[in-house]
């Protein structure tokens, strides 16, 4: 089957939701960098829930993007057909080369949308993650995977940001190897305020070590982890304080748990300007249950922090155990043991933050990102032609 690939490769990148996190900064910046003259490159999302920040009107100001009605996170029969009705007329009056969904919900409506467009589009769907773990009950899960794996069967090229992710995929029987290609994140921090600066503009203390939890504040993150952690840590008497920046279903269950127990936690809410909460931090954690490949890390790393994780996903690509950050189990003791050697070693805090900087900076960064897209695109387009 030939392709008319006259002009600049038209590319159609769909999306439900650009709610704050690490998908919603993948597609921004591949929208911001790809070179406009090779690509007419258009974004197809939807709307955020009331209690999610959108990540186009509060950073990526300057990024455009196509509203689809009916897409977003609520699962809606109504909605969801009105969705994929749009986005066929969408697929019929753009004609893309190249349809590239992310995340679950995009992934399955807007790759039927291309199959009853009946436009021969190259299809391409990136996991950011997967819903296998903490999500579902045994039946939803395997509805899931059924789902994925008929799905993975009309898809041209399967893409994960981590191996761990790709490895759990094809363990359930979702794709096949040779499909199944590797795009690790990609992106790009500004200059870090003055520290000094940051830390009184949150109102935090300049006297002991900030430990930041950012992120998401769903179940899946385990914001109650992280709490039994500053517990511990409190018992033990170490001399750190922690803050919270992000939102979600579960903060107003933190906050009171925070009162309480009288925990040394501040709540800062979700920030858009992430440079000046990682300049006020010295330490960043994670304490999730699952994760693909968590951008937060990435950007400590950016920021010559030193983290500790739980050891899910494809956190080892992120963080070099005992180099660049501490990798942990679930278990709190554990933990608050990583962050107690954090805490009492200036100096292992500047090796390990050094180290991630120069880690993250080569192997994580936006130009690597927007390069092994145009060239994978490219290739798929000339592979097609001579078929």
């Amino acid at each position: 089957m030939s392709t008319d690939v006259l002009g600049p490769l038209r590319v159609m990148r769909i999306i439900a939701r650009m709610n704050v996190g690490g998908p919603a900064v993948q597609v921004s910046g591949l929208m911001r960098n790809m070179n406009s003259s090779e690509f007419d490159h258009r974004l197809y999302t939807g709307f955020c829930a009331d209690d999610e920040a959108d990540y186009l009107n509060t950073v990526a100001k300057d990024v455009y993007a196509v509203r689809i009605e009916g897409f977003g996170r609520r699962v809606s029969f109504g909605g969801d057909l009105r969705a994929l009705y749009t986005l066929v007329k969408e697929i019929r009056n753009f004609k893309p080369h190249v349809i590239h969904t992310h995340t679950a919900k995009a992934g399955f409506l807007g790759r039927i949308a291309s199959i009853l467009s009946f436009h021969p589009s190259i299809r391409i769907h990136t996991f950011h993650g997967h819903l296998l773990n903490g999500y579902f009950g045994p039946f939803k899960r395997s509805l899931v995977v059924l789902a994925e794996r008929i799905l993975a069967r009309l898809t041209h090229q399967l893409l994960a940001v981590g191996d761990k992710v790709r490895q759990d995929l094809l363990l359930a029987g979702i794709g096949k190897p040779e499909k199944f290609g590797l795009m690790p994140p990609g992106l790009e921090i500004g200059k870090l305020p003055n520290k000094k600066d940051a830390i009184s503009f949150f109102r935090l203390s300049e006297q002991t070590l900030q430990c930041a939890f950012i992120g998401r504040i769903t179940q899946i993150k385990r914001p109650d982890r992280f709490l039994d952690v500053v517990s511990e840590s409190k018992k033990r008497g170490l001399a750190i304080e922690f803050f919270i920046a992000g939102d979600g279903e579960l903060l107003q269950n933190c906050q009171e748990r925070i009162t309480r127990e009288d925990l040394p936690v501040k709540v800062l809410g979700w920030q858009s300007d992430m440079e000046q909460v990682l300049s006020a931090a010295d330490i960043v954690i994670l304490t999730s249950d699952n994760e693909g490949t968590p951008l937060s890390l990435i950007q400590a790393g950016m920021a010559e922090l030193p983290v500790v994780t739980t050891l899910v996903g494809s956190v080892p690509e992120v963080v070099l155990d005992g180099i660049t950050g501490i990798v942990t189990s679930l278990n709190v003791q554990q933990i608050a043991d990583a962050l107690e050697k954090l805490a009492t070693s200036a100096e292992l805090r500047v090796q390990m933050g050094n180290s991630a900087r120069k880690f993250t900076l080569a192997n994580f960064g936006i130009k690597r990102l927007v390069n092994d897209h145009e060239v994978l695109y490219k290739k798929l387009i000339a592979n097609r032609a001579k078929s």
